[in-house]
């Protein structure tokens, strides 16, 4: 009775590596392709003519989001990015932000990585934004 178990159990062992180097080949096809600005936009390039079109999703811990945001994000921590990609757009601009954007750069990679290549990477986050951002709305 054991064995059928014991044999499904050595067969999932033996596929792990083969299963972890695929992942490795699809990163590293996906990083070579890339071109080197791929997946960010700079706070200068948040104009008010494109400001409409782009959905801001603000990657902080809620008590961070709470004590300001950029006008009109939605909220979804960075971790949760990956299980969450349903509710967000798959057309326009999606902008993932977080205080300096190493946060929202991790949950950026596992989206575009997931297919959501609409979605980027707010470079020097909340913080360059409020800073150097093109327009910031009344």
């Amino acid at each position: 009775m054991r064995t059928p178990f014991i044999a499904a159990a050595i067969t999932a062992i033996l596929a792990a590596p083969l299963a972890a180097q695929d992942l490795v080949d699809e990163i590293t096809g996906y990083i070579e392709f890339e071109p080197y600005d791929s997946g960010i936009i700079v706070p200068e390039q948040l104009t008010e003519d494109v400001w409409a079109d782009i959905t801001f999703v603000d990657t902080r811990d809620a008590a961070q989001f709470a004590a300001g945001t950029i006008p009109g994000a939605i909220h979804m921590e960075w971790r949760e990015v990956p299980g969450r990609l349903d509710e967000l757009p798959t057309t326009g601009k999606v902008v993932l932000f977080c205080n300096t954007g190493s946060l929202s750069a991790q949950a950026t990679f596992a989206a575009r990585l997931l297919g959501h290549d609409n979605v980027v990477v707010l470079q020097t986050g909340i913080l360059g934004w409020r800073e150097n951002g093109a327009y910031h709305p009344g």
